[in-house]
């Protein structure tokens, strides 16, 4: 039929040329070599088009036909060619995006060394339970998060979190699936199931987020679906303006209407946007930034402010002592050795940041007798047979037990800054004073310096902390400070911040943060790696407790933007250019069509550079 309808055309056009049909074994090689090129593409139109959608497929497919209704047969089996070795590189390259992410499952070894009973036997990680006891030897992978029981090791989490840098782990510690054991054999409690790891999350994650369309590629795939009725109604236009207007012949009006069809196709415009978009939410992930949306990686690439949380985010969010100062006559040593000794029992974040400086120092805790706490105030008790009060110093001013002058005046100002200050004292005097703060996080400093050398107008500090501790932090890393702050209030300084200065960022450290994160024009959550809080609360997870992923991610977001105009730029520019050149000349066909294909792959490959974007740099030593 396809060949009667063409020679139809032929005779009926008036066109000169050879009166000679091809034979009719050429003829069925082309109609082979048609339906070998376009019968899956044919049906994916005319499936499409049975739900009241059409798409390019359908313009490839009426173009061939059209050009088989002419009698070019080879410019139809040309077209159909490029355009399924088109879709075949779109599904290679795009494939490799979605294979930078789910190698990260690969990382799980199929089998873990599990003790049952005693005994040592080796399982498959799906079978692994929580609670159960597993072993883990140098140069293995860690088969599922859990918690280090015995052994001392370093681990190799840049899967994870995009460290560079290996971290100790000892016993306590948590560790996550799909890092490498490098040293040291380990004994580990198992705390997830291997389909709950954070490993196996961040991939759902991250292909969830792929799956999720950006503002501008549901513009573009919109436009797609719209642009492909105008290119029908304007191909149709061509060849009736040709033939009755321009009084061309049929044969040239509707060659010159083909080749508009095949010219005008949206194709590169509709993949412009994802392939940048995808390739950089899977970059991202493998430098340790989960972005939860392409809409997220949009907004970030925006953000003009920033907004931080203080506790756990700015700082380390563990108070640690800085600071000792004694009364005459008793030494630093003595000092921390008798509050160490009655804190030791204590689960006190202040306690634990004494008995752990006394430990870091290598000083010996004795032991306390007739240890009792005083709720609200501290403790009192025995060291080597003499009584000692550890507590508030506002204890030892109504107790009236004295304080030398140079001790008081060194607190208040110490307390000015945001010290908290811990007394020691015996039965007749306070002995010294002990100064307790959080510190700030060794990245904070960097971070902000690499915020503001991007061009972030505002970073400023939102805290419900005191105003002293706060003023006294943001002084350090010179940024605004505000304290005192409840959640409302909090929300209420992102909105003012929005309106003068533009999108604006909060970034904080879990569930307590969660209403600024979403009143934020982007959430960022710190330290995700094992942590449930922050994978669910923010739009953007840091997986490590390092500040300099943030800017990491607002310069990859805005390189992926900066990819995408690019992309749109050169797709548009190719058909315009065509259309233009099917007006003015006669456009071959084939033409139109590397044109029209090669542009698209064009698109493709420079959307990919995205995956080469470099990964942050690596924690200091010291933070490692």
């Amino acid at each position: 039929m396809l060949v009667g309808l063409g020679l139809q055309f032929q005779s009926s056009s008036h066109v000169t040329g050879s009166n000679n049909y091809e034979p009719w074994y050429v003829l069925l090689a082309y109609a082979i070599s048609f339906i070998a090129g376009g019968g899956r593409t044919l049906w994916e139109a005319l499936s499409d088009l049975i739900h009241g959608e059409v798409n390019i497929d359908l313009l490839m497919i009426l173009a061939a036909l059209g050009a088989a209704l002419l009698g070019d047969w080879p410019e139809g089996a040309v077209l159909l060619f490029l355009f399924s070795l088109s879709h075949a590189l779109e599904h290679i390259i795009m494939g490799r995006t979605r294979g930078a992410i789910t190698a990260l499952m690969k990382l799980t070894p199929d089998e873990a060394t599990v003790i049952r009973q005693g005994q040592q036997q080796t399982v498959p990680v799906c079978q692994l339970v929580v609670g159960d006891r597993i072993v883990v030897r140098p140069s293995e992978r860690i088969p599922a998060d859990g918690v280090v029981l015995e052994g001392h090791t370093v681990v190799d989490q840049s899967p994870m979190t995009g460290e560079s840098i290996p971290v100790e782990r000892q016993v306590g510690d948590p560790v996550l699936a799909g890092t490498m054991n490098q040293h040291g054999a380990i004994e580990v409690e198992v705390s997830r199931i291997a389909s709950e790891t954070t490993l196996a999350r961040m991939v759902n994650m991250v292909e969830s987020a792929q799956s999720e369309r950006a503002v501008s590629q549901q513009f573009t795939e919109w436009f797609g679906q719209k642009y492909t009725w105008i290119v029908l109604v304007g191909t149709a236009a061509v060849y009736l303006i040709g033939v009755y207007i321009l009084g061309d012949s049929v044969r040239n009006s509707f060659h010159r209407a083909m080749t508009a069809l095949v010219a005008a196709s949206p194709c590169a415009v509709v993949i412009s946007i994802p392939s940048a978009i995808l390739s950089a939410i899977a970059s991202a992930a493998r430098g340790g930034v989960l972005f939860k949306g392409g809409s997220h990686l949009e907004q970030t690439a925006l953000l003009q402010a920033m907004a931080f949380d203080k506790t756990g985010t700015l700082t380390i969010g563990q108070p640690q002592l800085n600071g000792i100062y004694t009364a005459a006559g008793i030494s630093e040593t003595e000092l921390l050795t008798i509050a160490a000794g009655l804190e030791s029992l204590s689960e006190h974040p202040l306690a634990r940041a004494v008995t752990e400086a006394a430990k870091q120092r290598g000083n010996a805790i004795p032991d306390a007798d007739d240890v009792e706490a005083v709720i609200g105030h501290g403790v009192f008790g025995l060291i080597k047979g003499q009584r000692r009060w550890v507590g508030k110093l506002s204890w030892f001013e109504d107790t009236g037990t004295p304080c030398e002058p140079g001790l008081s005046i060194q607190a208040i100002g110490l307390q000015a800054i945001g010290n908290t200050l811990i007394g020691v004292a015996d039965e007749h005097r306070v002995l010294g004073i002990l100064a307790v703060s959080d510190t700030l996080r060794p990245t904070a400093a960097l971070a902000i310096q690499e915020l503001r050398a991007m061009g972030i107008k505002s970073l400023t500090m939102l805290s419900g902390d005191h105003q002293s501790v706060v003023t006294h932090i943001a002084s350090q890393l010179g940024i605004e400070g505000e304290g005192q702050l409840l959640p409302d209030e909090k929300l209420q300084r992102l909105a003012i911040i929005k309106k003068e200065i533009g999108p604006v960022g909060m970034i904080g450290d879990g569930i307590n943060d969660a209403p600024s994160l979403a009143g934020a024009s982007v959430g960022f959550s710190l330290g995700g790696a094992g942590t449930d809080v922050a994978l669910e609360t923010a739009d953007v997870v840091l997986m490590a407790d390092d500040l300099r992923r943030l800017p990491y991610a607002i310069a990859l977001a805005r390189k992926s933007q900066q990819i995408v105009r690019q992309n749109l730029i050169l797709a548009f520019g190719t058909m315009a250019t065509l259309l233009i050149l099917t007006f003015v000349m006669v456009l071959p066909l084939p033409v139109a069509v590397l044109g029209h294909e090669g542009s698209t792959v064009i698109v493709i490959l420079n959307g990919l550079r995205m995956l080469a974007f470099p990964k942050p740099r690596s924690l200091p030593a010291k933070a490692a």
